[in-house]
C-alpha cells in the first residue's frame, strides 16, 4: 500500500467518481425510504424498527431485555400482524417474536432494541417509564432516525408514565413549583385530577436540580381543563402555581433556556387543596399528599411511629377515628419492591378519619402548606368510600 521513496502513487481501482455504481459508499446517506441491499447499515427501514432504551442496569442482559419486551408486548396485545420488514427478509430470521435483536452498551447503561417491523417499534413507545428491574426505562427513536416524528405512542400502557411529553393541545405547563419538590411529589399532586400519560420535571443539565417548572398530559384529555382550574393559582409555600395548556402560552419571542410560556399573574388561592374529591366538598376524611416518603414505611417500627405522630398532630384540630397510609412491598434488603408495589393503590398518601366533617377542615386549613419532615404538606378531602373499602 505505501509506496518507496521517488515512486508515484498508483491508482486504486474502482476510485473514480463513478466507481461506484449501483452501490453507494458507507458514508452515504440514501434518501428516506431507501430499502435493499444498496442501502447502508443506517436506512430508514432500520432506523423506524430500532429503538433507544436508557437507565439499563448493569444486571441486564440482552435475552433479559429481549423476553421483557416480547412478553410485555404479547400481554397488552402490542403485536402487529406484519411480521418481518421486506429488507430483513431471506436473511434466515423467524420473525416470531417482536424482538429480533438487542445491542447493550454496560458502560452508558443503554442498549439498541430491535424489532421486526416498525409498526411494534412504535407501539413499543409506549412503554417509556415502565419499570424493569427496578429502573425505568427511558425509551426514544435513535438519533439517526429519519422518519416521521412519531414522539406520540400509539397506545397508552396502563400504569406507565413516559417521561417525554409530546407537544398536543392537551399539553400543560406546570410552573412556580418549588425547587426543592422531586419528580414523585409533582406526579402526586398531579395525579389527583386523574391518571397521567406523561410527566417530565426540566431539570438542570449538570446538577440535575429542578428548573421549577414541568410539562404533563393526562391520559383523559377531559381532565387537562378540569386540573388546569383546579391547580392555577395555587399557593405552594412562598409561591404560586401557574397551570395552563402549553399551546396557549407558547411565546415566540423567549430566550434562550426560558420555558415555553407567557407568565401570568399569580391567581390567590384560599388554601393548598387539590380538589380531586367532589370538587372540594368537604368530607370526613382528609387525604394528605407529600407528608411522608415511600422509603420510611418499610420498617414497622418507623412505620408505627409515623402513624403516631399524624394521629397525634391531627388530634389538635378534632377527634381522630382512622389513620391510614398505604405501604409499599419491601425486598429482602428492607428496601422498596418497586414492580411489586405497583399495584398498590394511593401508596405513601396520608388518610385521616375525623368525627365530624368541620373537623376536617379545620385540619386542612392549619395543616396544608406547612412541612413534616422537611416536606411540603398538600391536603385534599377525600371520599369516605374511599377510606372504608379500598384502603
Amino acid at each position: 500500500m505505501f509506496n518507496l521513496p521517488g515512486q508515484s502513487r498508483p491508482s486504486m481501482p474502482g476510485a473514480g467518481p463513478s466507481s461506484f455504481g449501483d452501490n453507494p459508499p458507507l458514508f452515504f446517506r440514501p434518501p428516506a425510504g431507501a430499502v435493499g441491499p444498496g442501502a447502508p447499515i443506517g436506512s430508514f427501514a432500520r432506523q423506524s424498527r430500532r429503538l433507544y432504551v436508557g437507565n439499563i442496569t448493569m444486571e441486564a442482559t440482552e435475552e433479559a431485555i429481549s423476553h421483557f419486551f416480547n412478553s410485555k408486548m404479547a400481554e397488552m396485545g402490542l403485536l402487529s400482524d406484519k411480521g418481518l420488514g421486506e429488507d430483513l427478509m431471506g436473511l434466515g430470521l423467524k420473525g416470531d417474536q417482536p424482538v429480533i435483536s438487542v445491542h447493550l452498551n454496560y458502560e452508558k447503561n443503554y442498549a439498541f432494541v430491535e424489532f421486526r417491523n416498525g409498526d411494534e417499534a412504535t407501539n413499543a413507545l409506549g412503554f417509556d417509564g415502565i419499570i424493569f428491574q427496578n429502573n425505568a426505562l427511558k425509551i426514544r427513536r435513535p438519533k439517526d432516525y429519519l422518519g416521521a416524528d412519531f414522539d406520540s405512542p400509539s397506545v397508552h400502557v396502563p400504569g406507565v408514565v413516559s417521561t417525554n411529553v409530546p407537544d398536543t393541545v392537551n399539553k400543560i405547563f406546570v410552573g412556580g413549583l418549588p425547587s426543592y419538590l422531586t419528580d414523585d411529589q409533582v406526579m402526586e399532586l398531579l395525579k389527583s385530577f386523574g391518571e397521567l400519560r406523561s410527566f417530565n420535571l426540566v431539570k438542570e443539565g449538570g446538577s440535575g436540580a429542578s428548573k421549577g417548572f414541568a410539562f404533563c398530559e393526562y391520559v383523559d384529555p377531559a381532565m387537562t381543563e378540569v386540573a388546569c382550574q383546579g391547580l392555577n393559582g395555587m399557593e405552594l409555600g412562598d409561591r404560586f402555581l401557574v397551570v395552563q395548556r402549553a399551546a396557549l402560552g407558547a411565546n415566540p419571542g423567549k430566550r434562550p433556556g426560558e420555558p415555553d410560556y407567557l407568565p401570568m399573574a399569580p391567581v390567590t388561592a384560599p388554601s393548598i387543596i387539590a380538589a380531586s374529591s367532589g370538587q372540594g366538598t368537604p368530607t370526613k376524611v382528609l387525604q394528605i399528599l407529600n407528608m411522608v416518603a415511600v422509603e420510611e414505611l418499610t420498617n414497622d417500627e418507623d412505620y408505627k411511629d409515623i402513624l403516631e405522630d399524624i394521629r397525634e398532630e391531627c388530634g389538635k384540630y378534632g377527634t381522630v377515628e382512622e389513620v391510614k397510609i398505604p405501604r409499599p412491598i419491601a425486598t429482602e434488603k428492607g428496601r422498596v419492591d418497586i414492580k411489586a408495589s405497583e399495584a398498590i393503590k394511593d401508596l405513601g398518601k396520608v388518610f385521616v378519619m375525623f368525627e365530624k366533617e368541620e373537623e376536617t377542615t379545620k385540619a386542612l386549613r392549619a395543616i396544608a402548606g406547612r412541612q413534616f419532615g422537611g416536606r411540603l404538606c398538600i391536603c385534599a378531602y377525600a371520599s369516605t368510600e374511599i377510606f372504608l373499602d379500598d384502603i
